[in-house]
């Protein structure tokens, strides 16, 4: 099994190109108002018509409604939705339904208890994120750049994938990795120049250090 990178917040169309160039197998797009990241709908069209089916696309909401889904869905054409807020498994369950695609519930992890939450929401999401908890006076509940303490995922049980998200850049990806041994890992802030402004040469070497450290930890020979 190869390892997902996942390339999230791009908005500008050189930024994007710039993961599919580089071999990102998802890009993710923000729907969420209070996020530096955030897209509006007609941005979301034109970066999602851009995509050519080079990646899967994801859409990140936060706690949207069902009409708020309806309008990022029909601009975007996910491929995958990213639930990153506070919904529950029985409404996780409902959005499937509703909109024929695989979902990925993001989880925020600070301490052991936190992996408590996992067989839950494994039993109705298609994957999981495990993110660093946000502090209480954050606006949003990711892309802080922060990380959690990744021996709490050590040896973790989930019946479906699992991707790492929270304070990753190109110098801990391969600690990460080597720690978790994650199928998947998705960055954001630890590739920009400032919040919500992407860095071009970051999103690169990022990458190439997710690779790279795959390659050792996750297939070694």
């Amino acid at each position: 099994m190869s390892l997902i990178v996942k390339i999230c917040g791009l908005s500008t169309p050189e930024t994007l190109d710039a993961a599919l160039d580089a071999g990102a197998d998802m890009v993710g797009f923000v729907f969420f108002p209070p996020s530096p990241r955030h897209l509006r709908f007609d941005l979301g069209r034109a970066r999602g018509q851009r995509v050519r089916g080079r990646a899967q696309k994801v859409a990140l909401t936060v706690d949207a409604d069902e009409e708020f889904l309806q309008s990022v869905v029909e601009a975007l054409r996910p491929d995958l939705l990213q639930l990153h807020g506070a919904e529950s498994a029985a409404e996780i369950a409902a959005i499937r339904r509703k909109f024929g695609l695989p979902v990925m519930k993001a989880l925020p992890i600070a301490i052991k208890d936190d992996l408590g939450r996992i067989s839950s929401y494994a039993d109705i999401a298609d994957r999981l994120l495990f993110d660093a908890r946000a502090p209480r006076e954050a606006t949003r509940p990711g892309g802080l750049g922060n990380t959690f303490d990744w021996r709490l995922l050590e040896n973790v049980q989930a019946s479906v994938p699992f991707m790492l998200s929270g304070g990753l850049d190109a110098e801990n990806v391969g600690e990460a990795l080597r720690i978790t041994r994650a199928s998947g890992i998705d960055v954001s802030s630890g590739v920009e120049r400032s919040p919500g402004i992407k860095d071009i040469d970051k999103i690169i070497a990022f990458i190439r250090a997710a690779r790279a450290a795959a390659a050792q930890h996750l297939h070694p020979v």
